[in-house]
């Protein structure tokens, strides 16, 4: 029996006359309808498998039954609002807390990574009483107003956004394409005195700085991991200043990294942020998040005479889905599979640059890696194009991946933590056909250094599979009288 409800140009129909225009759609000249999902794989209406690389929500396996049940146990018995009394709250309260250093203890229970983020920003300003924010370059923090004038990553899109005074924006701990790259002898010191000299200048200004706020690694600015060292001497600064430093785990936390079960604590046992939130792998899809900080910046929010109530943060059924994601995580072993499959998935990618000169930086921790394509190894000339173009391909053999970072060239892997070397496999064995048959079509050579771009390569804008500008995937051959374009040569479906 069919679970598709409305035949799928129904569905598209339904969703243009009624689904605001600004919700972009993955490959949105072609959309995949997903009907079911299972562990890391989805499937279609035909009943078409599909490889999730991407999907880093459905943390512990898409419709992983443990949750499922959980979930729908509890619903049978009860769901209402923390003012009253619940064991499910304060059960996942405190095992939650068991996973963080000790001085981060008192949590807040909300329902998306937004408001997380929101939330954390009024414990700073309350706690500081300072109202400027730092945050960095391509930073992502939720889709609220709040948290879109700290996201340039959002608002740079925009070419008649203006920034706002209390915001200022860090150099990205970039140690690839940033300001300070792997050959500088100290990049980590290097990028945090440039957050202290955006501090002296707010100061110079009158300015007070309430909170430095990052993703632990950044995700939508192109899977960045930062230098070590980097957020301990970021925070040295910030306190000093009066400031306090918000760790964003929304996309990285609960295990992802493998060898820790916060991404924060990649730069060691030494640094430990005022705040941490969290939010999508939490429930495993369902939507619930959490900010967790300190008791003093609790009181300190208390102070303020208001309240803090939310109707569904926190309820039974989020706390009882919460807690199974946890026990699945342990029971499954499944930070140690983001570690193993991890470092193998970067070890096959790692053979893959050292054949393909479209592929310029593999870097990762865990199940959270990136895969930079460049034209040129040197100038760092961002394969916008091709990146576009390998999700494309992919797309057609089934897999799901996607792109992201400023230029949009990185191509990130998320997947569910039950990943697998198999899986891993695969991947690799179809990105290295595309990028084998990019590169010929290119005229580039292995192990040699790619052209940049020129006049005749250029290519016509067109959507990529977030629904934002792309290039089109036509190449001029190489030395044509004509320069006339050809499609490249079509793949033959993976049969699953």
């Amino acid at each position: 029996m069919s679970v598709e409800a409305l035949e799928k140009n129904k569905t598209i129909d339904l969703r243009k006359r009624h689904i605001g225009p600004s919700c972009k759609i993955f490959f949105s000249h072609d959309p995949i309808k997903i009907v079911q999902a299972r562990g890391q794989y989805m499937y279609d209406e035909k009943g078409q498998r599909y490889l999730d690389c991407i999907n880093n929500v459905a943390h512990v396996g898409h419709c992983h039954p443990d949750v499922v049940k959980a979930g729908a146990q509890q619903m049978e018995l009860l769901n209402t609002n923390t003012r009253f009394l619940h064991d499910n709250l304060v059960m996942y309260a405190q095992k939650l807390q068991a996973t963080l250093p000790d001085k981060l203890s008192v949590c807040y229970f909300v329902n998306s990574g937004s408001e997380a983020n929101d939330l954390a920003l009024r414990l700073a300003w309350q706690y500081t009483g300072n109202k400027d924010i730092i945050t960095l370059e391509n930073a992502y923090h939720g889709h609220v107003s709040s948290l879109i004038d700290i996201s340039p990553y959002k608002f740079h899109q925009l070419s008649d956004a203006e920034q706002n005074q209390f915001v200022h924006v860090a150099p990205s701990p970039d140690v690839y394409r940033g300001k300070y790259r792997a050959d500088h002898p100290n990049p980590a010191s290097a990028y945090a005195d440039d957050v202290k000299d955006i501090i002296d200048k707010a100061h110079k200004k009158g300015r007070k700085i309430a909170a430095f706020i990052a993703e632990s690694l950044q995700s939508c600015g192109g899977q960045v991991i930062p230098p070590m060292g980097y957020f301990q001497q970021v925070a040295e600064h910030v306190h000093k200043a009066g400031g306090i430093v918000i760790a964003d785990e929304v996309q990285v936390g609960f295990g992802r990294v493998g060898s820790h079960f916060w991404a924060f604590q990649l730069q060691g046992e030494d640094f430990v942020p005022d705040i941490v939130t969290m939010g999508k792998p939490i429930g495993n899809g369902h939507p619930m998040s959490c900010v967790v900080t300190t008791k003093e910046v609790a009181e300190a929010f208390m102070t303020s005479g208001m309240e803090y109530f939310n109707t569904f943060g926190g309820n039974p059924v989020s706390c009882a889905v919460g807690l199974a994601v946890l026990d699945v995580i342990v029971k499954e072993d499944l930070q140690g599979n983001a570690l193993r499959v991890g470092r193998y998935l970067s070890s096959q990618l790692e053979q893959l640059k050292r054949k393909h000169p479209l592929i310029g930086d593999i870097r990762g921790c865990g199940l959270f890696v990136g895969v930079e394509l460049v034209k040129d190894r040197v100038t760092l000339t961002p394969a916008t194009a091709e990146a576009q173009e390998v999700i494309y391909k992919l797309k057609e053999q089934h897999i799901l991946l996607s792109a992201d970072g400023p230029h949009r060239n990185v191509l990130k892997f998320k997947p569910p933590l039950c990943f697998s070397t198999e899986d891993a496999d695969l991947v690799v064995e179809k990105i290295n056909f595309i990028l084998t048959e990019l590169e010929e079509a290119q005229g580039l050579k292995e192990h040699g250094s790619p052209n940049i771009e020129t006049e005749g390569s250029k290519r016509k804008l067109l959507t990529d599979e977030n629904g934002h500008q792309k290039h089109s995937g036509l190449i001029h051959s190489k030395g044509s009288d004509q320069g006339a374009p050809r499609q490249f040569k079509q793949n033959k479906r993976l049969k699953t």
